[in-house]
């Protein structure tokens, strides 16, 4: 499956529209990982464990959006955007939305 941010693709024609798909995760960070975060902004430096995190709930995000293109018969998907929010009672819940322009390009 092709992902891309821009409207087209070079060199590929947009023979069919499939419509508007979108992938979603929520993830959430558990006390350790807030333990050794809570280390690293004291000390300094970047928090690996929430970089690793937000990296990861971002793959699964584009993966469930790539799924759900295929199932619409589309072979790329174009104009893709990518949205983070933290969620829940005390933001311990991290949300990364994805969503794009199903197309069958050729």
């Amino acid at each position: 499956m092709l992902v891309t941010t821009t409207p087209v693709v070079v060199g590929k024609e947009i023979a069919e529209y499939k419509g508007i798909v979108f992938g979603e995760v929520v993830s959430g960070v558990n006390f350790i990982k807030d333990m050794f975060s809570g280390i690293t902004d004291i000390l300094g430096g970047r928090s690996g464990t929430y970089e690793n995190e937000l990296q990861e709930a971002r793959e699964k995000a584009l993966e469930e959006m790539c799924r759900r293109a295929a199932r619409m018969g589309a072979n790329a998907v174009i104009g893709v955007d990518v949205d983070y929010e933290v969620l829940g009672k005390e933001n311990g819940m991290l949300m990364v939305s994805v969503s794009g322009t199903a197309v069958v390009v050729r």
